[in-house]
């Protein structure tokens, strides 16, 4: 049986650092290489430090290993992506070109490549929103990762390279602090809840988003390039649906363990983004092709993020009173 050596690109972001540990422990710890811009500290393993838009870092690296797969996960996010669209564009389409001519040139198995909601636009159905919605997303991010979709497909067409994708929802974790995103309240609202803070939100109380719990995101992402390649009929990149709630909702969840929890809305750029995005996603091409399904709903999400975090926050800053 061929040896699966990985690259990570993008190992210290939301996703990436997590997925490490997870792909650590799949195909050991000496057969996975993590990147970034900058080291981590915190990382258990190989790591290289590797500039995405640069082809002959990632080249020499994926040379130094014998690589066979690649996750590219570098990328600027929705909000931030709005401050400066044309350097978003750049880097967010310079990185992956990199990335898939590295893999066509060296012949690589596999590449994932993560797209997002943040594909839709306002003429897509916002409930249950169809794996062929027609495109028209309002970002830059958007723009960069529905182009990102259809160049990953055409790799494939063209070149036979066995690209892979989701298209996530918002991404609940304990593991990292928020990143840029427009969903990145759902977490944020977790810390303060767990610090006993009020929480300002960004978006509206009923702004009713699709999301995924870190957990069932990494084994969706695992999952998806374990499955047979003949599989895998979507070559853009699958819609993933997790759970979908508004932010008053979340609110309500954290309240029946914290009572005393408030939460007021202060609606800012972000809330217009995000009413352009669904608010459920319809996953079932990811069903019926790789056997898909979610684990955590709402309840469970709000009782593992308080419980974790809570453990965190006690192991990192003790002479912190009343915490969870």
């Amino acid at each position: 049986m061929k040896k699966e050596i990985i690259l990570i690109i993008g190992a210290n972001g939301q996703i990436g650092s997590v997925l490490t540990k997870s792909l650590q422990e799949k195909f050991g710890v000496d057969c996975v290489v993590a990147s970034d811009l900058r080291n981590s500290p915190n990382l258990n393993g190989i790591f290289e430090v590797i500039d995405a838009t640069d082809y002959e870092q990632i080249q020499s690296v994926v040379t130094k290993y014998g690589i066979t797969q690649i996750y590219h996960l570098a990328a600027i996010l929705s909000a931030k992506g709005e401050q400066a669209p044309l350097t978003t564009w750049d880097i967010n389409m310079k990185t992956l070109f990199n990335v898939l001519e590295v893999a066509r040139l060296n012949n690589l198995d596999k590449v994932f490549y993560p797209s997002s909601i943040a594909v839709f636009g306002d003429e897509a159905d916002l409930d249950n929103t169809p794996q062929d919605a027609f495109l028209n997303p309002a970002t830059v991010y958007g723009i960069s990762k529905s182009s990102g979709e259809n160049w990953a497909q055409y790799y494939f067409l063209r070149y036979g390279l066995d690209v892979r994708s989701l298209r996530y929802p918002g991404i609940i974790g304990y593991q990292s602090l928020p990143g840029g995103g427009t969903t990145d309240y759902a977490v944020d609202i977790y810390h303060k809840a767990v610090l006993k803070e009020e929480f300002t939100c960004f978006l509206n109380e009923d702004c009713e988003l699709p999301m995924i719990f870190m957990e069932d995101a990494i084994r969706a992402t695992i999952e998806l390039m374990d499955a047979p390649k003949e599989s895998i009929k979507v070559r853009t990149s699958y819609n993933l649906a997790g759970v979908s709630f508004s932010p008053a909702d979340m609110a309500i969840s954290i309240q029946k363990i914290y009572p005393d929890f408030k939460i007021k809305y202060e609606a800012d750029f972000r809330q217009e983004i995000a009413s352009k995005w669904p608010n459920s996603i319809d996953d079932s091409k990811a069903k019926e092709d790789w056997n898909w399904k979610p684990e955590y709903d709402l309840e469970a999400i709000t009782n593992t993020m308080i419980e974790k975090l809570t453990g965190q926050y006690k192991a990192e800053q003790p002479e912190l009173e009343n915490i969870g």
